[in-house]
């Protein structure tokens, strides 16, 4: 539950944030998400990759429908030298994802190197 919980506030927050902030912001929802809800280090990382992965997929699908997959098509004969809009949108969101996923991870990893060690007395 506290997964699916941090899954859907990172989802949120980086949706809102997008509107306003550089692509990257993504890192920096997804390591302050993680900073107030503490989990383990994989299961931030996973739960923040889902997260944007599952997002940027949406976005990208609905940017793509929009422009009757023009763009897509052109930029993935450019770049994957395939002409694929969805496979073009899956490497996007996977590129995402994984910044994403690796700003959680920091914050996870941050918040355990802060708790205080039981000292025998």
């Amino acid at each position: 539950m506290k997964s699916f919980v941090h899954f859907l506030f990172i989802l949120i927050a980086a949706y809102v944030a997008g509107m306003v902030l550089p692509w990257w912001s993504v890192a920096l929802v997804a390591f302050l998400v993680t900073l107030l809800m503490p989990l383990s280090p994989a299961k931030s990382f996973f739960s923040a990759f889902l997260s944007i992965f599952v997002l940027w997929m949406i976005l990208a699908f609905y940017t793509d429908v929009r422009n009757d997959h023009i763009l897509a098509n052109r930029m993935s004969e450019m770049i994957l030298k395939v002409r694929s809009a969805p496979l073009m949108g899956v490497v996007s969101a996977f590129l995402g994802a994984l910044v994403a996923g690796f700003g959680a991870t920091t914050a996870a990893f941050l918040r355990a190197t802060k708790k205080p060690a039981n000292k025998p007395a």
